[in-house]
């Protein structure tokens, strides 16, 4: 059988309530020439038998089960195992919009030069409400590098397609960077060619406390001084003036249940979606009802603006 031109990569752990709508999002896609391994790294909820029924659904699903070894290590077994010229990266509880592979094996064909691409995002709630678009997307290879370069944020994980030579290359991912292995990804990727973002809204990426970002905050915080410290020797670089490698920031989107949903409400008023903000509106009075500020967000999630 003539391997695909699209391998999508996808570790799996835990992820039975998300887990049947991203893969139907893939399965969906308008291109249709590609594979889909999920790594099924030791999950002990029913993720395992979801995927088994779509492998025996779909020829176009590989299954890949094994005890658990972290995320790292279900990516690189899942690179190991793929075919295609392009690796299509996606999360177990995301969502793609149909024309996404379309969209960016398009760009890669046209820009030679380009060893990934990836796309803006909406982000939404757990229950797949939408929120808003993220904030911080970079376009061009000269802004994401400096935008990584300064603790930002400008290209999603699970939005991006990366040429398989080129993640060969580099070796694929790395365990001493487990929690940051994207970050680490993309700044070495940067330096053996050009990182791009489509202005296209092609994923919905799903925010809830049961993730990475949420969970291993502390992990990250950790490895993340020597993360840069590694990229300044390899280029050749010196730190900025009192960069100690750390964010300047927190990401306040997963932070109390109380503060989390007034941020997600003005979030989704912003964003234009009103009935989301309205629904955290709610929440916020409820928890928070003698708060002027509650009574604030409800106001104009009410008026619609």
């Amino acid at each position: 059988m003539a391997p695909p031109l699209i391998s999508v990569v996808m570790p799996v752990f835990n992820a039975a309530r998300y887990l049947p709508a991203a893969v139907e999002s893939i399965l969906g896609q308008t291109f249709k020439d590609f594979e889909l391994i999920a790594v099924d790294d030791g999950s002990h909820d029913d993720s395992a038998g979801i995927l088994h029924d779509y492998q025996k659904r779909d020829n176009r699903v590989r299954v890949i089960s094994r005890p658990n070894t972290g995320i790292v290590g279900a990516l690189n077994d899942g690179l190991g195992a793929a075919r295609g010229e392009f690796i299509a990266r996606m999360d177990s509880d995301d969502l793609c919009l149909p024309q996404r592979f379309e969209k960016q094996v398009a760009f890669l064909r046209a820009h030679t030069d380009h060893v990934l691409v990836g796309s803006q995002v909406i982000l939404i709630d757990p229950e797949g409400a939408p929120l808003c678009a993220k904030a911080d997307t970079e376009y061009t290879h000269e802004r994401i590098d400096w935008a990584h370069l300064n603790h930002r944020w400008p290209l999603v994980h699970p939005s991006i397609m990366v040429r398989r030579e080129a993640i060969n290359q580099l070796g694929g991912y790395r365990t001493r960077y487990q929690f940051l292995e994207d970050l680490d990804l993309f700044l070495r990727l940067a330096e053996v060619g050009r990182l791009a973002n489509l202005p296209d809204v092609l994923l919905h990426y799903r925010l809830h406390t049961g993730s990475i970002c949420h969970t291993r905050e502390k992990d990250q915080d950790a490895i993340r001084p020597e993360l840069y410290a590694d990229v300044y020797r390899r280029r050749g670089i010196q730190p900025p003036a009192g960069s100690d490698g750390q964010k300047k920031s927190s990401d306040r989107s997963l932070a109390e249940p109380g503060e989390r949903d007034k941020l997600w409400g003005w979030w989704a008023l912003i964003g234009g979606n009103v009935r989301t903000a309205r629904k955290y509106a709610f929440r916020t009075l409820r928890s928070a009802p003698l708060a002027s500020d509650s009574w604030r967000l409800m106001y104009c999630a009410l008026r619609g603006r």
